[in-house]
C-alpha cells in the first residue's frame, strides 16, 4: 500500500515538473519570437516585407542600421539616453545605498516614519504624476527666466535625471534595506573594534558585500530609464534634447508616409541591444541578488 503511494507521488510529480517545462518553454518561445524576428526584420531590405514578412532575409543589408543611426539621427539620440541613464544611476546609487544603510542598521527618531514613507511610494506611479511635475518645472521656469534670461528645468538632461533617480528611490531603498537587515551585526562590531567608523563600515565592508544586490538594483534602473517614454517626452520637447525611446516613436510616425521598415527595425534593433547584452553579463549576478536581497528582507 505505501509503495503504491509512493509510485503515484512519483508519477504525479513527474506530471508536473513536465507540466511546469511545457509552460515555461511555451512562453520563452513567446518571447523569443518577436525578438528573433525583429533581428531578422532589421537587415531586410524594404521590399522584402511586401511578400512574405516572415521570410528569411534574402542577405545581410546593414545599411538600415547606418541609415537608422545617421539619417534618423538614432546616434544622437543614444549618446542622450547614456548621459540620463548614467547620471541617474549615480545620484541614485549615492542617494540610495546610504539611506537604506542607515534605515536598515540604526534605530533613531523618525526611522520608521521614514520607512513608512518610503514603503508608501512604492504604490506611486510616477506616470500618474508627470503633468504636476511638469508645470512644476515650468512655474520654475518661469521665475528663473527673469533672473538668468532663459529657462533651465525643462529640456534639462540633468533635471530628467534627477526626476528619474527620484521615482526608482523606494524601490531601491525597500530593495537594499531588505538585503541590509540580513547581515549579522558582529561584521560592524569586528569593524569598530578595528577603530573604523560608521561611513568606513558601510563603504569598505557592507558595500562589497552588496555587490549582488547592487547588480540588481543597477539592472532594474536601468531598464526602466533606457526604456522611459512618458516623462522623457513630457520634460524634453526640443529634438536634440531627446532619448532613444522617444527619438524611436518619432521614426515611427515618419516611416508611416516613408515606408523604410528596414530602418525602423534596425532602430527598435539599436533599443533593444544594450539591455539584452547588460542582461546576459550580469544574469547570474541578478538571480543571486533578488534571492539574497528579496527573500532575506
Amino acid at each position: 500500500m505505501i509503495t503504491d503511494n509512493r509510485s503515484r507521488r512519483g508519477v504525479s510529480d513527474k506530471l508536473y515538473k513536465g507540466f511546469i517545462y511545457v509552460v515555461l518553454i511555451a512562453l520563452a518561445v513567446i518571447i523569443l519570437i518577436p525578438v528573433l524576428w525583429a533581428f531578422m526584420a532589421s537587415v531586410k531590405q524594404d521590399s522584402e516585407f511586401y511578400g512574405n514578412p516572415w521570410a528569411l532575409p534574402l542577405g545581410i543589408h546593414l545599411q538600415n542600421f547606418a541609415d537608422a543611426w545617421l539619417k534618423a539621427k538614432m546616434g544622437s539620440f543614444m549618446l542622450n539616453s547614456v548621459l540620463v541613464t548614467a547620471i541617474a544611476l549615480g545620484l541614485l546609487l549615492i542617494v540610495a545605498l546610504p539611506a537604506s544603510y542607515v534605515l536598515s542598521r540604526f534605530k533613531f527618531r523618525g526611522n520608521a516614519f521614514l520607512n513608512m514613507m518610503f514603503m508608501a511610494g512604492l504604490f506611486i506611479n510616477v506616470n500618474y504624476i508627470v503633468v504636476p511635475i511638469f508645470l512644476m518645472l515650468n512655474n520654475g521656469d518661469k521665475a528663473l527666466r527673469g533672473i538668468l534670461g532663459h529657462p533651465v528645468l525643462l529640456n534639462n538632461l540633468f533635471v530628467l535625471a534627477v526626476v528619474y533617480a527620484a521615482m526608482s528611490l523606494p524601490f531601491t531603498i525597500y530593495l537594499m534595506s531588505g538585503y541590509f537587515k540580513s547581515l549579522p551585526k558582529e561584521f560592524e562590531e569586528a569593524a569598530s573594534v578595528d577603530g573604523a567608523g560608521n561611513f568606513r563600515t558601510m563603504v569598505q565592508i557592507i558595500m562589497p558585500m552588496a555587490k549582488p544586490s547592487i547588480v540588481t538594483v543597477i539592472l532594474f534602473n536601468f531598464l526602466s530609464y533606457w526604456n522611459e517614454y512618458i516623462i522623457s517626452m513630457t520634460l524634453l520637447t526640443k529634438p536634440t534634447f531627446k532619448t532613444l525611446p522617444v527619438g524611436l516613436m518619432n521614426l515611427m510616425a515618419a516611416q508611416k508616409s516613408a515606408v523604410q521598415y528596414g530602418q525602423m527595425y534596425a532602430g527598435l534593433v539599436l533599443v533593444m541591444l544594450p539591455t539584452l547584452i547588460i542582461y546576459i553579463l550580469v544574469q547570474k549576478k541578478l538571480t543571486q541578488g533578488m534571492t539574497m536581497g528579496g527573500l532575506k528582507g
